[in-house]
């Protein structure tokens, strides 16, 4: 099993999406990037504490590649908005991937030198190690499928599912 570290915006979408593709033993909801202390949403909320809001993906890198995961990341959410992601604003819902390994910095950078090119604005996501994740309050864990008729889920979440539904048909779960 291999473990990416993702930030794009609200958990909700990628962990939803994450947690539909064959592979993917789990993608759980979280925060990376500030201290243990402050590791909580109200905290969170306020856009001072330095974290993102992050998903652990756990995946078979035989049946889904770190560079599928990091594909499906990008459609996911947009890498050129900075420190927001559509009306979720703040330094919490920016773009991160953070690495494990040299292995997953060189794939990473390299991938995004190559998204470029896609992009007609440059490509903001921060691609940084990961000193730490801390696993969300309880109620975060698979919220979409807990909630799905919140206008949120609704009106944000189902699309990019439809999206990624549409795109990698053959990468999801029966």
């Amino acid at each position: 099993m291999q473990t990416a570290i993702l930030a794009g915006g609200c958990f909700w979408c990628i962990e939803s999406a994450f947690n539909r593709l064959v592979g993917v033993k789990r993608a759980v909801s979280g925060y990376c990037g500030g201290t243990e202390a402050t590791a909580n949403y109200q905290a969170v909320c306020t856009g001072n504490t330095d974290h993102a809001e992050a998903v652990k993906v756990e995946f078979d890198e035989t049946i889904i590649s770190y560079l599928d995961i990091l594909s499906i990341f990008f459609d996911l959410h947009d890498p050129t908005q900075l420190n927001r992601q559509g009306n979720d604003i703040g330094r919490q819902y920016r773009s991160v991937i953070f690495y494990l390994n040299e292995e997953q910095q060189r794939q990473a950078v390299d991938f995004v030198a190559k998204q470029q090119a896609h992009f007609s604005q440059a490509i903001v996501t921060e691609i940084v190690p990961n000193e730490a994740f801390y696993t969300a309050e309880g109620y975060h864990q698979n919220y979409y499928e807990h909630n799905s008729r919140q206008p949120y889920c609704q009106v944000v979440i189902s699309p990019k599912l439809q999206k990624i539904a549409d795109k990698y048909a053959d990468k999801l779960k029966s």
